[in-house]
């Protein structure tokens, strides 16, 4: 993978588009991306991160912050990255997520993220996705390398490659994990746990299934007591003693089985026996309490025929007195017509007396009948003394007079109903003449209501214009509160920050003071150093032995050592110049920070002074609050100017419902007044004499009641005589035609129907009850039954004792054989259990020794899972690997070596690395080394690392690498042979690029990328 070109705009530092051509570092292999503390060189490599995988390696977890602070809301935010593959050339543009100016209503929204891959062909750029999904899809096929994979190979981060040589094994394992994706082997390992528990599980369960049973066959064995000479505890072995316990187990059970099965058949055999014997008492039982039954019947019987012919008189007696009554029961009809017709006369007699009299107490004259007659309907003379003495004239002329005045007492009823509801109609008068006053109140009220609505109405719209005008201004309002304290912030913060700029300047002079001095002196130092060389060699010459420089034995002059300078001098005078020039670095950044800050405050501030900024954001919170005021009053003034439009229309439909009100009341008053005058006419027509029409009306219905009831007396009167007469007659001739003397003589012989069927069901029982009584007793005396009494007891007491018995013998026959199969089941239950235990545990024992090893348990010694025995042999090839390149820059002092020693306290181990230093023969771990040297082993085991998983993925070629920082902590020899494996690095074309703040790499790396920031604040990238 080669990168050719990074785009980047409103992203980190930098805020105006940048654009780093890396095909123009192609020809020197190697650039340096300098620049001071903070102005974004790191966020180079982040750009390039963000655009191949949408994510930053310093944002892995907190904020994000990957849009620009420099950016206004309507400035863009994009990284194009374009690279090339053996799969082709192609182009990445990413942005990320942040808000911009809202296009409609003001305000901001969410601008959300964007991507899109494209592919240089013959006729150009072709878009291959657009969408994050499928974008990240055709990456993974294109890179073939993960973010881990890619930040580990290619772009090694600030620190990031040192984390592998110093990490621990668990700490190692994950980043392994992630580079050579060995989770499927913790799976295997997942898996032979799962499958561990389950045969454990399976096992445990089936044993004790086996135990259960056994146990509860040895519970019946000793119940039942089936143990023999000596208990069933002492022949049993325990259960966990093993197969061989289980198995001895078993026989005892066997041999209690054999004996249950032998006293089953036992008591069976007692059972039959009892069963016959209960038979026989039964039947013996049953034939006693026959003969008891029939003997008690004969002598019922003989009882019962004695009593029948006893009754035998009465009989006869019963059957004379149902045949006398059933001849007169021939005349009943006729007697008891004629004593009807009697009676019926008389009380037809006395209805008509009473009702004569109640004629004579209205004082009303008898009405003359319409033509004289001497004789009644049948030639009887009219009289008032009883009898038939009615005439039909006289019936006629009543009922002729009862009509006539039905008819002339109609016309006065509804005079009467009139007269009856006349304080009713008053109060329907008196409640119309106030509803129409009512009425008319109302019609005035509603016009004086009406006639003010419309001023209080236009004075409502008005009040309500001007306060919405006010507050349609809250938005732009808040806007400029918040934008006068931003301003009053940034006063505040811009004459706090003078201060500390001051203060940071004359510190900055104060260090570059001292770095002068501090050089000066070293440099001095180094002088009198060189100049006293001859003095220093002088005072180790010994007569007689050669000079180191010339080799003579003769020391003739000597020079004086007068100015003594020693190399323990220099160090220190550069140890300080050291720390002057790291005190100088950091006030310079700090005064470069400062004024940064202090620019952007007074751009924030917009010259504004602390008390024009204070009294800005009074005006501005004065303002914004009368809006608000002025939007929280206004649905109020909107619901009052709602109600008073509502008013109006509902007293526009008053007024309309008012008067149709007033015209209704006025006319029901005219009706009901006409209805007045109506009935007053009426009542007085037929009232007459009599004080009221009801008093008329009442005397004449009691008139015509009394001559309607004398006439139907009169009629009713007329036709039970005729009745009698005729009654008199049928029961002369039925007498005369009958054995009776008289009508009395009837009447003793009469019988109600209940009495003569109760004789004659009498008669009849006493005849067939002695029929039957004389066959059954019969039938009883030819079977000889004995005279005396027949006695149950003995007989029946045997029955009972035989039955107890069988019982018994049942009872403990199905005890005896529940038992046996009860034993047998649990024998044969926990045999078969116990024979396929076996099986599983010869299958457990394989499956467990497996588990175990995978996990890095039992039998494995050094601990180590199936996923750490994996990753150990890549680790030990990473490790090859990179002894090759750090064997040259240690000067072969060096080498990195693989441990899979256990780790203390049961911590993960098998992943571990030492280093082997050559100068003691001894190993000793990562941490023991300087900061250069860790420096040299992390980067030659990423070296490593990205040739080992590069060959995994397929051997990808590696054309672009980059380094951030670590340089500062190699001495110049050491630098240079970081410097010449770098060279190496680029050999066959690959380009590697650096992040270093060395001067002296400034100075080896003519090639370089220069990120400054400018006075406004934002960064940018100079070649």
């Amino acid at each position: 993978m080669r990168l050719h070109r990074l785009e980047i705009e409103g992203f980190g530092p930098f805020l105006d588009r940048q654009v780093v051509d890396f095909d123009g570092f192609a020809d020197d292999g190697i650039f340096l991306i300098a620049g001071r503390t903070g102005a974004g060189k790191s966020s180079i490599l982040d750009a390039v991160c963000f655009g191949l995988y949408g994510g930053v390696p310093r944002y892995e977890s907190g904020d994000k912050r990957l849009r620009s602070d420099y950016c206004a809301p309507e400035d863009v935010s994009e990284v194009v990255v374009e690279f090339s593959t053996t799969a082709g050339r192609f182009r990445v543009t990413r942005s990320p997520e942040y808000q911009r100016p809202a296009k409609r209503g003001g305000g901001l929204t969410k601008q959300a993220s964007g991507v899109q891959l494209d592919s240089l062909g013959d006729d150009g750029w072709v878009t291959l996705a657009a969408k994050e999904k499928r974008v990240a899809d055709e990456l993974d096929e294109i890179l073939q390398l993960s973010r881990e994979q890619f930040l580990q190979v290619i772009l090694l981060a600030q620190n990031r490659f040192a984390r592998f040589l110093l990490a621990d094994s668990k700490e190692r394992q994950a980043l392994l994990r992630r580079l050579f994706g060995t989770e499927r082997f913790d799976d295997v390992q997942s898996r032979f746990d799962e499958r561990r528990r389950s045969a454990e599980h399976a096992l445990a369960g089936l044993m004790a299934s086996v135990t259960a049973r056994m146990e509860e066959a040895e519970r019946v064995v000793t119940v039942a007591a089936l143990g023999g000479d000596r208990p069933i505890d002492d022949e049993a072995v325990p259960a966990a003693s093993g197969s061989g316990g289980t198995e001895t187990r078993l026989e005892a059970l066997r041999l209690a089985l054999t004996r249950a099965e032998y006293q089953a058949e036992r008591r069976i055999a007692e059972q039959d026996d009892a069963e016959k014997t209960l038979t026989a008492a039964d039947a013996a039982l049953v034939a006693a309490r026959e003969e008891k039954k029939a003997q008690q019947e004969r002598d019922r019987a003989r009882a019962a025929l004695a009593a029948l012919d006893a009754e035998e008189p009465q009989i006869v007696e019963a059957r004379q007195v149902l045949e006398r009554a059933r001849a007169a029961e021939a005349l009943r009809a006729t007697i008891t017509a004629t004593t009807r017709a009697e009676d019926a006369r008389a009380a037809a007699a006395t209805a008509e007396e009473a009702a004569r009299s109640a004629w004579e107490a209205t004082g009303t004259e008898f009405p003359e009948p319409a033509a004289e007659s001497g004789q009644g309907e049948h030639g009887a003379e009219v009289s008032r003394d009883g009898g038939s003495d009615t005439r039909p004239d006289a019936i006629a002329a009543l009922e002729t007079w009862a009509a006539d005045r039905t008819r002339e007492s109609g016309a006065w009823a509804r005079a009467a109903e009139l007269e009856a509801t006349a304080p009713v109609l008053a109060a329907e008068l008196a409640s119309a003449v106030k509803q129409v006053s009512t009425a008319s109140e109302c019609v005035d009220a509603g016009e004086g209501e009406r006639a003010a609505l419309p001023g209080r109405r236009v004075e409502l719209a008005a009040q309500r214009d001007e306060i919405r005008r006010l507050a349609d201004r809250v938005e732009d309002l808040a806007r400029s509160h918040d934008a006068a304290k931003t301003r009053r912030d940034a006063a505040v913060e811009s004459a706090r920050l003078s201060g500390e700029l001051e203060t940071a300047e004359r510190r900055l002079s104060e260090a570059s003071t001292a770095l002068a001095a501090a050089q000066t002196e070293l440099a001095e130092l180094r002088r009198r150093r060189l100049d006293g060389f001859a003095g220093e060699l002088a005072t180790a010459l010994v007569e007689g032995e050669p000079c180191a420089v010339c080799g003579s034995t003769s020391h003739p002059a000597p020079a004086a050592h007068t100015d003594p300078v020693s190399a323990d001098d220099i160090e220190s005078a550069e140890a300080v110049r050291d720390a002057a020039t790291e005190a100088e670095r950091f006030a310079a950044e700090r005064f470069a920070a400062v004024r940064a800050e202090l620019a952007a405050a007074e751009a924030r501030a917009e010259k504004r002074t602390i008390e024009t900024a204070e009294a800005e954001v009074e005006t501005a919170a004065a303002a914004h609050a009368g809006a608000v005021a002025a939007a929280d009053s206004l649905p109020a003034l909107e619901a009052r100017l709602s109600e008073a439009d509502a008013r109006a229309v509902q007293l526009e439909n008053e007024r309309t419902e008012s008067a149709a009100a007033l015209a209704t009341a006025r006319e029901s008053l005219a009706l009901i007044e006409q209805r007045s005058r109506e009935a007053q006419e009426s009542i007085a027509d037929a009232r007459g004499a009599f004080g009221s029409v009801r008093e008329r009306l009442t005397s004449a219905e009691a008139q015509i009641e009394a001559a309607q009831a004398l006439a139907a007396a009169l009629a009713e009167h007329a036709r039970r005589a005729t009745v009698l007469i005729e009654a008199q007659a049928e029961q002369h001739a039925a007498l005369a035609a009958s054995d009776f003397d008289d009508a009395t003589a009837v009447q003793q012989s009469l019988r109600s129907s209940a009495e003569q069927a109760a004789l004659d069901s009498r008669i009849t029982a006493h005849s067939v009850q002695r029929a039957k009584e004389r066959a059954t007793l019969l039938e009883l005396e030819l079977r000889t039954l004995p005279e005396d009494p027949i006695d149950l007891a003995p007989v029946e007491q045997s029955a009972t004792d035989a039955r107890a018995t069988w019982k018994t013998a049942v009872d403990t026959a199905n005890r005896a054989q529940s038992t046996a199969e009860q034993l047998a089941g649990l024998i044969d239950s926990a045999a078969s259990e116990h024979a396929r235990s076996a099986d599983q545990q010869a299958e457990y024992q394989v499956i467990r020794g497996l588990a175990d090893t995978i996990a890095g348990r039992a039998g494995n010694t050094h601990k180590m899972t199936l996923e750490t025995f994996v990753l150990a042999a890549e680790l030990e090839e990473i490790v090859q690997a990179a002894n090759r390149r750090l064997s040259d820059m240690s000067t072969g002092r060096y080498q990195l070596q693989h441990s899979d020693a256990l780790a203390a306290r049961g911590a993960a181990s098998g992943l571990g690395i030492v280093v082997f230093d050559a100068f003691t023969g001894q190993t000793r771990p990562a941490q023991s080394l300087s900061g250069g040297e860790t420096f040299l082993s992390s980067l030659a085991l990423a070296l490593g690392l990205a040739e080992v998983v590069t060959a995994r993925a397929g051997g990808i070629q590696l054309d672009t690498l980059f380094i951030d920082e670590g340089f500062g902590s190699l001495d110049a020899d050491t630098l240079d042979v970081a410097m010449r494996t770098l060279d190496e690095l680029r050999s066959g074309g690959r380009t590697v690029g650096i992040i270093s703040h060395v001067e002296s790499m400034q100075e080896q790396i003519p090639a370089q990328l220069v990120v400054e920031q400018t006075e406004n604040g934002p960064s940018r990238i100079r070649t």
